[in-house]
């Protein structure tokens, strides 16, 4: 099977974008070829970049608390296991704690440092880091892999505590998933959403079917078409066919 998620808010938009860029760049940035650590310090810059656009660190705090708060009342009650809300329970305060650590504008500590900045305003140029352009930023990536990732460790480690936020909010939201099977009739289906508040919509089909859902929803209605995937450049078609998909529903 294959999932497609679809935020409905910008909040839970950005949670999804910077889930993506963290997991891209800790993981190039463990490995040890040169392009894979230059790839990771362009995601560390998109992660400076995204994060402080709005105010994600309060966001984060406070819907911790919302949710330290919702699972604590569940406590002592026979149908959830103690061990697994306790386990919960105790990431969100620890997670918690590390983000009131955080001072300042996320990030800051970077834009203090002139050798990253100079390297983040060529990378806005195509082919903007050459070795020509960039001698110092050509020296560090011949230098031992030790070297290069231990400096992305020491450069990414303050931002680490965005990252587990983010991870316990979507794991939340996904574990919220209200599962629900239906058929897209020649490639479409609507369903009205009577006012209720969806935070994001999943779409899951079998991975050998080769079809692509487009969604769209408000607070009055889901629709959902299925086209055919096309890497051609042609224009995108609509299935005629009966689709079998499930539908969850994830809110906080």
């Amino acid at each position: 099977m294959i999932s497609y998620e679809f935020p409905i808010n910008e909040r839970i938009r950005t949670l999804l974008r910077l889930e993506d860029i963290y997991d891209r760049t800790t993981t190039l940035a463990a490995r040890e070829h040169p392009l894979d650590h230059h790839i990771a310090l362009v995601g560390l810059f998109e992660i400076m970049e995204v994060a402080s656009r709005a105010d994600l660190k309060s966001d984060l705090l406070q819907e911790l608390e919302r949710q330290r708060q919702s699972l604590s009342a569940l406590r002592h009650n026979p149908h959830i296991s103690e061990e697994a809300l306790e386990r919960v329970l105790s990431d969100i305060e620890e997670t918690h704690g590390q983000l009131l650590q955080m001072t300042g504008k996320v990030g800051q500590y970077l834009r203090e440092n002139e050798w990253l900045m100079a390297i983040k305003q060529r990378l806005a140029i195509p082919g903007g880091a050459c070795e020509f352009d960039l001698p110092s930023y050509h020296y560090w990536r011949q230098q031992a892999p030790e070297r290069r990732k231990a400096d992305l460790e020491r450069w990414l480690g303050p931002l680490m505590p965005i990252r587990h936020g983010i991870q316990i909010v979507l794991r939340l939201l996904r574990d919220s998933a209200k599962v629900s099977h239906f058929t897209a009739r020649q490639g479409s289906f609507q369903q009205m959403s009577g006012g209720k508040t969806i935070q994001m919509l999943r779409v899951t089909l079998p991975s050998d079917l080769p079809v692509v859902p487009e969604l769209s929803a408000n607070r009055y209605a889901i629709n959902v078409r299925f086209i055919q995937p096309s890497t051609s450049g042609d224009r995108t078609k609509v299935v005629e066919a009966d689709i079998e998909f499930a539908l969850s529903y994830c809110n906080l």
